[in-house]
Parts: structure tokens; sequence; C-alpha cells
């Protein structure tokens, strides 16, 4: 089935000659037919002119900005919800971005849509949208949704890209940009972007870059010396990246063993072949891996590494030693959805499924859309 047509939930209409809205700020044009927004339960026949609201008639136009980009009256519109709402831009961002910390992700991403088709070539908006999007597919990896996750991944790319080429260069742009990079492990684009945020910041005082700017200045320091003294940004460890990434384990496994040879302390290096070995069922050697990534300087520091120990453990049944790493990974990391299923599955593979259904009910309770929680949680309750 397809997904429905928001444009759907719109109807035209013609305004007379002799018309006149209340508000002085609707200035309209008989010629042109305004989009009105129905009313739920609305029909679709176009109802009477006195039926219509302002704010129906403004709500018409947002959702024309959001989905009809080929509408020949988009800057028409576009003057006509400026003067009637000369803070629609203010309004709608703190709603957006309230929305999208409530994770009502459906509703902030259309205001997010409107207030680009109200000025598509705002930076700041552009930055907004990117950062949107990179909090909805970090939600839905934590839900285990992972498809739905690099779907919007890859969006969050599109968008961060088109805020870099903003004239003049916004420094928080490269800021943000920098740390979704980091997140994919492309330490060569992670190094560019925080090497672009100090060169913008660099001559501006620290007066006017203010406490938070002087601390992202410091962070992106902080990130290039990290990259430069692990060598991250090494060709080896990328391309080892990209190839495990696209199921070539094994040739992304001879590009990190080539990295790790000139450089045994990056905990990133073991990880990275751990997660390889894992993906091809090598447990004990893929558990070794993860140990050796605890061994370097900070690694111990990953709630992610003693989570991936611990399920090497469980599939070889060492059911204490897998339980002392998901709890060392639950202290560092509570939060982490991913990690409370998998002490579900360590209840289940010890037989005790009262404790598994506590485990998965908790999941359901931080993240509502994780659907192998919920799967797991609906097995256990029909065996009951």
């Amino acid at each position: 089935m397809n997904p429905k047509n928001p444009l759907d939930s719109v109807f035209y209409i013609t305004i007379p000659e002799d018309y006149a809205f209340s508000h002085e700020a609707m200035k309209v044009d008989a010629k042109i037919p305004l989009p009105v927004q129905k009313k739920d339960g609305q029909e679709d026949k176009e109802p009477d002119l006195n039926d219509v609201t302002t704010e129906q008639i403004l709500a018409g136009i947002l959702t024309v900005l959001a989905y009809d980009h080929h509408n020949e009256n988009l800057e028409y519109y576009r003057t006509i919800i400026k003067n009637a709402r000369p803070n629609i831009l203010k309004e709608l961002g703190e709603t957006a971005i309230l929305k999208a910390r409530n994770e009502d992700f459906e509703i902030a991403e259309e205001i997010f849509l409107a207030l680009l088709g109200l000025e598509p070539d705002n930076a700041s908006i552009i930055l907004n949208m990117a950062l949107f999007l990179d909090t909805r597919a970090d939600s839905y990896r934590r839900s285990n949704l992972e498809e739905d996750a690099d779907a919007y991944d890859a969006d969050a790319l599109k968008y961060y890209k088109r805020a870099m080429e903003a004239e003049p260069p916004i420094p928080d742009v490269y800021f943000n940009a920098g740390f979704f990079y980091l997140k994919q492990n492309n330490y060569r684009e992670a190094k560019d972007c925080f090497d672009s945020y100090i060169t913008l910041t660099c001559e501006t005082p620290d007066e006017e870059l203010g406490e938070e700017g002087i601390y992202k200045k410091e962070r992106a320091q902080e990130i290039l010396n990290n990259i430069s003294k692990t060598n991250m940004d090494d060709v080896h460890f990328q391309k080892a990246f990209e190839l495990i990434s696209k199921g070539k384990e094994q040739e992304g496994m001879d590009e990190i063993l080539a990295f790790i040879k000139n450089n045994p302390k990056v905990w990133n290096a073991w990880f990275m072949l751990g997660w390889a070995l894992r993906k091809v069922e090598r447990w004990t050697d893929a558990k070794n891996a993860f140990e050796e990534s605890l061994k370097c300087p900070e690694g111990d520091q990953n709630a992610e590494t003693y989570n991936e120990l611990a399920l090497c453990q469980l599939q070889e049944k060492d059911f204490e030693g897998a339980e002392k790493n998901m709890m060392k990974s639950f202290q560092l990391d509570p939060e982490n959805t991913k990690v409370i299923s998998n002490l579900g599955y360590l209840a289940l593979a010890k037989g005790d499924k009262e404790m598994a259904q506590k485990y998965f009910t908790t999941v359901l309770e931080y993240s509502p859309n994780d659907a192998i929680a919920a799967a797991e949680l609906a097995k256990l309750e029909n065996e009951n």
C-alpha cells in the first residue's frame, strides 16, 4: 500500500474579487487559488468560503511548501504566510525542535520540511534538518531498526553536505558534521570538518565565542589531536570499515590487520577486527580481539566493546563471563537498549523467562518502537 500523500489533505479555493480577509496581513491575489487544509472528517467538496478560517489557509500553504516543490505559486504563498505571521520561522523552528526532542518524529519532519519550503537556502534551517535526521537515525538504531537508521543517516548526510556549501560558511555546520562522520567511523572526513571549524573560529575573540564556543573549539582540537595520535585517518583503517560494512569481512580484516601492525594500541582497530570476526561467527577470535581492545588506552571506557565481548561469550555459553561484561556495559551506558535487550537474551539462554520478560519490557519502556524486543516479549507471552 502506498503511503498517504500529505497533499491529499489540501484543496484549493478561488477568492472572489470583492472578498477581503479580516486580517489586514492576508493580502491575496484573487486570480491565484489558495490551498486550504481540510478539517478532520471534512469532505473533499469545496466548502462555503465563509466556513474557511485563516488558520486553515496558512496550514494549507505550509503543507504545499513542504511537499509540492514544483508548485508555480510558491513565492506568492511564501509572501502571504510571512506577511501574515512575521515570526513564523522562529515559531515553527522552536516547535520542530521540541517535537524532535520528544521523538514525535513525524510531526517534527513535517515542520522542518515546511521551514525548508519557506526558505530553501537558509543554511541554519538546512543544518537543523540534518541534526534532526541524524537524531532520528540514532533513535531508530537504538530500537534495532537498522535499515531505517541507515536511511535517515543517508538523508542526514545530504543535508550536512548542503549546509557545508553555504556562503559565508557557518562554523557550527562543520562542528556537527564532524561528529556525524565520527559516528560513521569516517575519520578522514571528520578531521576535515574539525579542521574547518578551527580555521573558521581561530580569529574570533573568546568573548565573542562565549563559553559554548570556547568549549566547541577545545573539543574540536581534542578530537583532531586524538585522530592524529591514533592515526585513525589512515587509509587502511578507512578501507577496513568500508569493506566490513559492505559484508566483505575477510578483505576488511586484511586491511585492519595491516593497520594494527603499525598501530597496536588503538582500541578502535581491535574493536573493528572483533566486529568483523563476530560477523563471520569466529567467536573465540572475536572475543580475543575485543579483549585486546579493552587493554588499549581508553578502550575500557567503551560500553559497546564490553557488549560485543559478552555476545561472543554468550555464543560460547560462558554465561558468567557474558553477564559480567554486559553489566559493565550497562554501567557505562545504562540507557543503551541494545545492552538491556542482550541481557534479556542472556536470561533466555539461562532458562530464566521471567527475568527475560522484565528486560524486554524495560527496553520497550525506553524505546517503544523496538521491533526485536516487542517480538521476543510477544513470544514469551504466547508461551505462558
